[in-house]
């Protein structure tokens, strides 16, 4: 990934759309840190490269993750679960860069959650044709704290529903920069990602990088 010939500049305005109480889209909000993003997942990805994990009932998922942070996210017949250390090499996660943390935080601080201290990322790439289905982020400590999940490279269809599977889905387009935040009332509201579409971005080309904070512990 070749990032010299762009310095995060940037003509769009960054505005807020409302999704439901404690969810919301802080539109463009990361396109003036997108170096600062993109050449720290460079760096995690060198020693604790994406991989696509196995669900507990053995099947593999479409989208490829790694992390960094104090705990990461992993899947495997166990369970799902966070864990201090990459079990695909036995060593523990690398550091979240004080960058990401200081642009996680400030994200958080815009939507309304001023004392989110997030202690993992979760980095997920997402090819054409990658999905995430429907799910609650529910394997977190602390579930009063909000997810701040950024978006980079090609564009997404982010589903949004209810506190049931079963409830009503929105549909939102995400593009490169935009930031969704979801808490409080929100916070167990099941959430995916559509199949992703053919596209290309002049950063990241045919690929879509998503960074999801949490406050884990």
């Amino acid at each position: 990934m070749n990032y010299s010939l762009f310095d995060g500049a940037s003509d769009l305005q960054p505005w807020t759309e409302d999704i439901c109480e404690g969810a919301l889209i802080l539109r463009h909000f990361s396109v003036l840190h997108e170096i600062t993003l993109l050449d720290g997942i460079r760096q995690i990805m060198i020693k604790h490269p994406f991989r696509q994990l196995l669900t507990p009932n053995g099947h593999r998922m479409s989208v490829a993750m790694t992390c960094c942070g104090e705990v990461g996210w992993v899947s495997d017949s166990k369970g799902y679960r966070y864990s201090t250390y990459d079990p695909d090499n036995g060593k523990p996660w690398p550091y979240m860069p004080d960058n990401f943390f200081s642009i996680a935080v400030q994200a958080a601080e815009e939507a309304g959650f001023p004392d989110f201290k997030p202690d993992s990322c979760l980095i997920n790439q997402y090819q054409v044709g990658s999905r995430l289905s429907l799910h609650q982020d529910k394997d977190e400590k602390n579930l009063g704290a909000p997810i701040v999940s950024f978006s980079l490279g090609i564009p997404a269809t982010f589903l949004f529903g209810g506190m049931q599977r079963t409830d009503p889905v929105q549909r939102y387009h995400l593009a490169h920069g935009d930031v969704v935040v979801w808490g409080g009332p929100a916070r167990l509201r099941y959430h995916g990602v559509a199949p992703i579409k053919e596209a290309a971005h002049p950063l990241l080309g045919t690929q879509r990088i998503n960074l999801t904070f949490r406050q884990a512990k």
